[in-house]
């Protein structure tokens, strides 16, 4: 062995006993930051509008971080990479454009943000929870009731926590009604409403968009961009948003907001688990005025516009001690009467003491992850609130009225209707 002098000896002691003190704080849990073996390691796939949105929330926690991005398109990849570089002061994230090769190359991912476009939304989040990852997917969280059903099987069989985008059933002023109409201080309530979208109808598309020239595959991988639908010739209008309204991409009017709202209304009348049994039709292009029945007797009214509240993604309770409302940008809720909204904070705060869940959304996420308990927007609350929205959407493509059967999650003596309970999906895209 090489001999050190005295000297040498002590320099290099000098440097080791130096060196820990200029690693960032942050690096090693303080000054409030938190130690990489505690952060909850994540990624995104697919994430532009709603999901730069949600990623820029995520990224405030300071016990999460995000290490790639995987997405079909080169222009998104490379943008949501250099927002993540710069929230972390790095450069390490890491791209890549095929999610199967994502899966796989990284074991190190605890969870995985997606913010697709509706028709990958659950078969996303299978692929990612058959990986072994966690999963908070964006809304509407499945195109039928079948790939609903599959999101739950896949969550139990995999032990995975599920999260789905409906914000709202985190938000104080939602959940103060929702609380309200639960815990009875509104009497039995018997009428539940629910906002759906004031554009685009029930009775969606089914043409094609002219066809224009293809882009690289590098930079649009146009045949994974379609998933699991029936192929159709590449438009860019529909990789820019203009999907909606086209059957085989969106869930209509009815599933826009109602992927939100029934999950909301659901809650307050505790059907969060279940699925209504009757659906009536109504003649007009949006849904608008149907009245759905649960098998305690509890109704839920589908409501576009502002008869009962003002603003968006709107729910609303009526009970014979009166009624409350919440919409998006409500600084409180409204009730029948004031005294209704006297107890507000009190009743908040037993709702977190009861839960133990976040009034934040991703918290209550990232809580989970590491409690393992079930989140406030469950693959159970997500599947059954999109059986609403994909029921009541099939009632209106039908043009009538349909009883189904919730434990078997079947139309009734309708075959008809049970053949729109799911879609073919185009291989190798499939469950």
């Amino acid at each position: 062995m090489k001999q050190f002098s005295r000297r040498q000896f002590l320099k290099a002691a000098g440097v080791a006993a130096v060196a820990p003190l200029i690693v960032p704080a942050r690096t090693i849990g303080r000054g409030g930051g938190v130690a990489p073996s505690e952060r909850i390691i994540m990624a995104g796939i697919g994430i532009r509008g709603r999901g730069t949105h949600d990623l820029t929330w995520m990224m405030r926690e300071k016990d999460v971080q995000f290490v790639a991005i995987c997405d079909i398109r080169k222009d998104r990849r490379l943008a949501v990479k250099e927002m993540i570089d710069k929230q972390y002061g790095t450069t390490d994230c890491a791209m890549y454009s095929n999610v199967h090769e994502f899966l796989a190359a990284r074991p190190d991912v605890d969870a995985v943000l997606s913010a697709t476009s509706d028709r990958w939304h659950a078969l996303m989040s299978i692929y990612v929870m058959r990986a072994g990852k966690d999963i908070y997917s964006e809304k509407p969280s499945c195109m039928t009731i079948a790939e609903g059903r599959a999101v739950i099987e896949t969550a139990q069989q995999y032990g995975r926590i599920y999260q789905t985008g409906t914000q709202r059933l985190s938000e104080p002023n939602h959940v103060f009604c929702i609380e309200m109409a639960r815990s009875g201080r509104l009497g039995k309530v018997h009428t539940a409403y629910a906002h759906i979208a004031p554009w685009d109808a029930a009775q969606m598309r089914t043409d094609w968009l002219p066809e224009e020239p293809l882009p690289p595959k590098d930079e649009l991988d146009w045949d994974a961009w379609l998933g699991p639908c029936p192929w159709r010739p590449y438009n860019k209008a529909y990789v820019d948003g203009r999907w909606r309204g086209h059957f085989d991409f969106h869930t209509s009017c009815i599933g826009e907001w109602g992927a939100h709202t029934f999950a909301q209304a659901q809650a307050g009348i505790d059907a969060g688990d279940l699925s209504p049994i009757a659906y009536e039709y109504v003649n007009n292009e949006s849904g608008d005025g149907m009245a759905t029945h649960f098998a305690n007797g509890t109704k839920m009214i589908l409501s576009r516009g502002d008869k009962y509240w003002h603003g968006s993604c709107g729910e609303r309770f009526d009970g014979p001690e009166g009624w409350v409302a919440a919409a998006d940008g409500y600084a409180k809720p409204e009730a029948s009467s004031p005294s209704l909204l006297a107890e507000y904070k009190k009743i908040l705060a037993d709702y977190v003491a009861r839960t133990g869940r976040s009034l934040d959304h991703v918290r209550n996420f990232f809580d989970c992850v590491r409690s393992r308990q079930k989140t406030v927007a469950n693959e159970s609350v997500m599947h059954h609130s999109m059986t609403t929205v994909h029921a009541a959407n099939i009632c209106m493509w039908l043009k009538r009225d349909m009883k189904f059967d919730p434990a078997t999650e079947t139309f009734i003596n309708d075959p008809e209707a049970n053949r729109y309970r799911a879609r073919a999906m185009r291989a190798p895209y499939t469950i």
